[in-house]
Parts: C-alpha cells; structure tokens; sequence
C-alpha cells in the first residue's frame, strides 16, 4: 500500500528570518528610529530657538535645510563605505556622529554654533540610511521584504512619537536644549551592534567575487550612471526627490504652524503630531502586505492618491477636532504609504556590488529638494502673507502628482531575488 506524503505545513513568515537575520533588522530598525528621534525634535523647536537667539524664523528653518542638504554628503560616503567594506562600520560610526552631534548642538552658546552643530548632524543621519537598509534587507527572507521593509522605514514614525512625546512632556522643564541634549543617548545603540551583528552573506559572497574574478567596483557613484542603469537611477532619483518635497510639505512646518497661526500649547501642538506617527507606524504594516501581494509601484501610488485628498481637511480649517482627525489620518498615506517601500524598493532595484551607494545617493539627493521646502513654504506664510495652509497644500499636492509620475516610469521589483553576482563590473 502506497502512502501519499501530506504537503509540508508552510512556516509562518516571522518564523522564517533566522536569528542572525533578526538581529540585522534589528540594528538597522534602532538605527532609523533613533536617526528620526534626533531630527524630528528639532522641527518642534524652531519658534523657541528663533526667540532665543532673537532670529528670523526663516533662518532656523535654513538649519532644517542645511541639515538635510548634508545628508547627501553622509549618505554618499556611508554607501561607498559601506560597499567596499561592508555594511556593520559605517552604520556604527553614522550613530556614534549624530549623536554627538545633537548633543553638542543642545549646548551650543550662539545661533551660528548650532548651526553648525546640526549640520554636522545632517552627515550622520544620512550615512546611517545606507548601511542600515542593506544590512537589513539583504538578510531578510525574499517572501515578506516588502513587509519588513516597511515596517523598517515607517518606524521613523516611531521615532517622531518619541520626539514628540518628548516635546509634550518635558520642554517646559528642561526647554529646547535639554530635548536636543538627551538625543546623545541613541550611542547605547552601538553596543548591540558590536556584538550581535554580522556582516550579509551576500554581500560578502559579491566581495569575494570582485576580488578574485578581478572585477572590482571601486565607483559606484559613477557605476549607476552607466548605460543600461541610467533610466533605472533617473527615476529613482526622481521619485525620491518628489516624496521629500511631500513628506515636508506635511510635516515640516506643521507644529510651526500651529504655534504661530493657531495659537497651540506644546501639548496640543504635540497630540497630532504624535498621533499621525502612530498612524505612520501602523499603516506601515498594511502597505507592506500591499507591496508583497501587488507589488512595490501600486503600494506607493494609491496612499500619494489619498494623500492629496486628504490633506485639504486638515489645511482648511483652525476646527482643533478636525485637524487632529484627518493630519493623524495622514499618516495613513503621505506617511505610512508612501514612503514605507522606500528601503525595499531601492535595494531591490540595483545590485549588490551598488546597493548602499545607489541607495543612500538616491534617497538622500531628495533631501536637497526636501530642505528647500521649509524655506520656500516659510517665505510663502511670511514674506507673502499667504500663511502656512496654503503654500503646505499646494507643496503636498504638487509633490504627490509628481512622486506618480515617476513610480509610472519605474520598474516592478516584487519577488526579486537579492543574489551576489557582480553585474557592473
């Protein structure tokens, strides 16, 4: 009597990443939630600093632009590092830096000190993407990266609440320089990453192969502007830069905007915001079941589609309920949706021997069109008399409808395997 096997019980798909595979994640998630710690809390204090250093409100929002602007120095050199040597050093040294350098800006006695202090901080933030994302996403189980890329990015999120929290509780004890100064305390991070943390196989397995086949990738920057790679890193680079210049429009000015035009205590001013990262973090999970059972283009399309339309209900209004509401249903969309694939998509769309480079150079260029969008928006409200909804709206409009058109141009990545052949050697 023949028997028939049963069909294997598939695994659950958290129980398919092996421990090592969990620990990366991991690293890379403190990494990210830290980095958006440090930098979400400013956006909070600008009035504050503004007053105190008795400067133009303009001029502390070009401290939000230079910061992300720095960025793209960080991002690049982290990447290239990162490719050369491996992705568990610079994701260390890119916390150690902006740690440090929040805390040095927290004591910073003058205006032009800060400054500079916070764009120091802007190299760290960026070198950490790169290295985090690769070490992550290389490592993780073809069969739910969409997810856990998601859930990797959108836990910026989580970052933001803590930020915020932060704001709502303790700035009238400690003020704006104690929220910078305790942003020192992500250093603990590295510890973890010293001792858990291991190098991807695949990336390694690639460095072997350049090495001995001779096929070294020594400029990567200059490899994805190649023929056959150039429309793939034009589109990149575009869909980037339209999602930053979203993603600011949202938030950027947002808590500025409720402190000076609808009159809000730190607590109020923090509740949306904190709420909004909530929703960010937990969408993140739905948009990421989206991107591995449709794809990675229709899973960032439909939440820019929602996003649009969404924003108008909580620009148009000074209703306290309303704004809460719909800017914490935001975070559904021109947050947790639209740039929760962001980590996945991108390293799903080059090769290893390129990866972090192309990916820290692409996401963090945006970041130039990003850092002028306080400014140009504060010049609007202010020099115009528009005030901030409508220059807030028309920026998050605007950069939604062009953050599409680039995904239309761009190619599907889903069920893409990560392997270590060199390609553009």
């Amino acid at each position: 009597m023949a028997f028939i096997a049963e069909p294997a019980t598939p695994v659950a798909w958290w129980k398919e990443p092996t421990r090592q595979q969990w620990h990366a994640w991991i690293a890379a998630w403190l990494g990210w939630v830290l980095d958006a710690f440090d930098f979400t809390i400013f956006l909070l204090i600008m009035a504050p600093i503004a007053k105190e250093f008795d400067v133009p409100l303009v001029e502390v929002t070009a401290v939000f632009t230079i910061t992300l602007w720095m960025r793209l120095v960080g991002a690049t050199a982290s990447g290239w590092l990162a490719d050369r040597v491996g992705r568990k050093l610079p994701l260390m040294i890119s916390i150690a830096w902006y740690s440090l350098a929040n805390l040095l800006a927290g004591l910073a006695p003058t205006f032009w000190l800060l400054f500079l202090f916070r764009a120091l901080l802007g190299i760290g933030m960026g070198a950490e993407w790169p290295a985090g994302a690769a070490l992550a996403l290389e490592q993780w189980p073809q069969r739910s990266r969409g997810l856990m890329g998601s859930v990797l990015q959108s836990s910026w999120g989580i970052g933001a609440i803590l930020s915020s929290a932060a704001y709502g509780l303790l700035y009238n004890a400690i003020g704006w320089r104690g929220l910078l100064i305790i942003g020192v305390l992500p250093a603990l991070a590295l510890v973890y990453i010293r001792i858990y943390v291991k190098e991807p196989a695949v990336w390694v397995e690639n460095r072997r192969i350049q090495r001995t086949q001779k096929r070294e990738v020594r400029l990567p920057l200059i490899s994805i502007f190649k023929r056959g790679m150039l429309g793939n890193t034009l589109t990149a680079c575009w869909w980037m830069a339209s999602g930053f210049v979203a993603a600011y429009s949202v938030v950027g000015m947002f808590p500025t905007y409720l402190q000076k035009e609808v009159q809000l205590s730190p607590a109020f001013v923090a509740l949306p915001v904190m709420l909004q990262s909530v929703v960010f973090f937990v969408a993140s999970f739905g948009w990421g079941w989206v991107a591995d059972a449709i794809g990675r283009r229709w899973a960032l399309i439909l939440p820019a589609i929602g996003g649009i339309l969404v924003a108008p209900f909580y620009l148009l209004t000074h209703n306290y309920p309303m704004i809460v509401a719909f800017f914490a249903l935001q975070g559904a969309f021109a947050g947790g949706g639209m740039y929760a694939q962001n980590p996945t998509y991108l390293a799903e769309r080059f090769p290893t021997e390129v990866r972090a480079t192309a990916g820290g150079f692409c996401y963090h260029q945006g970041a130039i069109f990003g850092g002028l969008t306080a400014p140009i928006l504060t010049y609007l409200a202010v020099s115009l008399h528009l005030g901030f909804a409508i220059p807030m709206l028309i920026g998050t409009t605007a950069g939604a409808v062009s953050f599409i058109a680039a995904l239309l141009l761009s190619p599907e990545t889903r069920g893409k395997q990560l392997v270590p052949d060199v390609v553009l050697a």
